[in-house]
């Protein structure tokens, strides 16, 4: 590939953008790399927890001014099949059955944002500047809108879709859009462990919350969200790694997944 590179150890894989004298900036090819390894990291077995990370001043700057200079010149029919995509690698990095954590070390901007939000929690330098930057270009951040609103929550997004202002790493933790601020020198530790923690985790159980979240963040209590949780804890609990887990802790050893 030639805009990341991709490595598994452990049961941790990192993808690393790689585009650093372009600020990582999206175009047709990045998007086409980055759902292809997400797509087949999600299938691996030897893979728990996915770390996507960048190299460079900045973690992604949204879109490639060359690309943005041929979709200048787009029919709206090119375009829905360009942003359709771009909302397909969104998706794939979302539902991507291993976790995800992205490790930010630097600016984050406009699609940027959408990768960040994408990621199950995010850990960011205490130097990076955030911005949804869309309505200053007389655009809208639409692919990226409904995982950044549900990271940051819709009273945030009202604000910074609107205003495109720049913020703080510390204003990103605020309103819950990364999950820790760190200096630089903590970023990588700060990663770590909490890569550390999800690889110590039942493989299943994990494919299992992280779907759980999914199916009932925002939705209504319903009668059938009731029973759907009724039957995923029972599925859980008659699987062999539900099992396994129970009997492990009860006997006080180690579930077979830790070796």
């Amino acid at each position: 590939m030639n805009n990341l590179t991709m490595k598994v150890e452990a049961y941790r894989a990192t993808v690393t953008l790689t585009r650093a004298e372009m600020r990582n900036a999206f175009n047709d090819e990045v998007i086409a790399e980055l759902t292809q390894v997400f797509t087949e990291l999600g299938q691996r077995d030897d893979v728990r927890a996915i770390v996507l990370a960048a190299e460079g001043p900045a973690f992604c700057a949204g879109a490639d001014l060359n690309w943005m200079r041929r979709m200048a010149d787009y029919s709206r029919e090119e375009n829905l099949v360009d942003a359709g995509k771009l909302a397909e690698m969104l998706r794939v990095i979302y539902t991507c059955p291993k976790p995800t954590v992205a490790r930010v070390q630097g600016d984050v901007y406009a699609g940027g944002m959408g990768l960040v939000a994408c990621c199950d929690m995010a850990v960011s330098v205490d130097t990076a500047g955030y911005c949804l930057s869309e309505v200053k270009l007389g655009l809208i951040p639409a692919t990226i809108g409904p995982y950044v609103a549900r990271a940051m929550g819709a009273r945030a997004a009202h604000r910074y879709f609107l205003t495109a202002e720049r913020f703080s790493a510390a204003e990103a933790h605020r309103i819950g859009f990364v999950h820790e601020v760190v200096p630089a020198e903590q970023l990588d530790a700060k990663v770590d462990e909490l890569v550390k923690a999800l690889t110590s985790a039942g493989p299943a159980a994990m494919r299992a919350c992280k779907q759980l979240v999914q199916d009932v963040a925002e939705h209504t209590i319903d009668a059938a969200l009731i029973r759907r949780t009724v039957q995923g804890i029972a599925d859980i609990r008659a699987s062999a790694e539900g099992k396994e887990g129970v009997q492990s802790f009860l006997q006080k050893r180690k579930p077979n997944w830790l070796g």
